[in-house]
């Protein structure tokens, strides 16, 4: 299975990068390769993840890594990485409207 970043995800990795940079770009680098490599085997392991708690949708996954959520839905032929975000917050109905 291909697996697909959308515009949302993409911009959230690099606010990411951009926050931790201003402190220790190194980290910032290191963390954003880590969340990438995370979703990595997504296409062999889809259900890898856990469901994602606020929607109950088998399809709707989630890989937690320290403080980020990375939020990825099951397609027929691919998985597609929907956001990425802080784990204290909630999930947007936005971002899964994507899927």
């Amino acid at each position: 299975m291909k697996i697909n970043w959308t515009k949302e995800a993409v911009i959230n990795l690099q606010q990411i990068e951009d926050f931790i940079s201003a402190d220790n770009p190194e980290a910032a680098i290191q963390l954003i390769d880590k969340l990438i490599s995370l979703t990595k085997d997504l296409g062999r392991f889809p259900k890898k993840g856990r469901i994602v708690p606020e929607l109950s949708i088998d399809r709707i996954r989630e890989i937690i890594y320290k403080i980020y959520r990375i939020v990825y839905a099951i397609k027929k032929n691919s998985i597609l990485i929907l956001t990425v975000f802080e784990s204290h917050k909630l999930l947007s109905k936005d971002a899964v409207e994507k899927a």
